[in-house]
């Protein structure tokens, strides 16, 4: 069994590796062949920078006809993480408008400039460091994980899925619910970094690489 982290240039491709080979002795690649990212049984998504320079690498690396391919064939189960995530909806606010893959229904949203705390103390955009998630449905990856859990995180977007019963996890930034887990069929994807999570994060890889959609 092998595990692909999908390299179409943006991503923190090698945290993600070492984390995964931390929690499993399945094999694990960091790749950008169509042949090895199809043979492989589970693949990760990683996306870290500007969305658009993300969409834009994964066309001019011609992988986004795989992936397309892959979420609509639900053929494996596939992690997106961080930017990963957010490709996977309609569209992001980010530079200007970037239409992305669509296979979420909803938006990818900004914060708002001027962000408070229910004290009405100003808030840091983008948002950086440890948040409690709620987990708002029960879901195989979040096995072993308590309920209101900490994340790291990095962003400056959030998802905003227009489904509910596709929203698995919510955090709460200022006045903001952001869905930062997300899931449908044999695909899951996460705003937050589980690779730089410790011991919740490495619990949630651990569960991806035995999870059986």
């Amino acid at each position: 069994m092998t595990i692909a982290v999908i390299d179409y240039g943006m991503g923190n491709l090698h945290s993600v590796a070492k984390a995964l080979e931390h929690v499993t002795h399945e094999n694990v690649i960091i790749t950008r062949d169509p042949r090895r990212i199809l043979g492989a049984t589970r693949l990760v998504l990683p996306g870290q920078g500007a969305i658009r320079d993300c969409v834009g690498e994964l066309e001019r690396t011609e992988l986004r006809g795989l992936v397309d391919d892959v979420l609509t064939r639900q053929a494996k189960p596939l992690l997106g993480i961080c930017v990963g995530q957010q490709m996977l909806l309609e569209r992001s606010e980010e530079n200007g408008g970037v239409d992305c893959l669509g296979f979420f229904q909803g938006s990818v949203d900004k914060f708002p400039i001027d962000m408070r705390d229910e004290h009405d103390q100003r808030l840091k955009v983008p948002h950086m460091g440890w948040n409690l998630v709620e987990q708002n449905h029960a879901h195989p990856l979040w096995a072993g994980i308590d309920n209101n859990e900490h994340f790291y995180f990095v962003h400056s977007y959030y998802v905003n899925a227009a489904d509910d019963t596709q929203v698995f996890g919510t955090t709460r930034y200022g006045r903001v619910g952001a869905h930062v887990a997300i899931g449908r069929d044999a695909t899951f994807a996460v705003q937050f970094h589980p690779e730089k999570s410790s011991r919740a994060g490495l619990r949630l890889l651990e569960n991806f690489v035995t999870w059986t959609p």
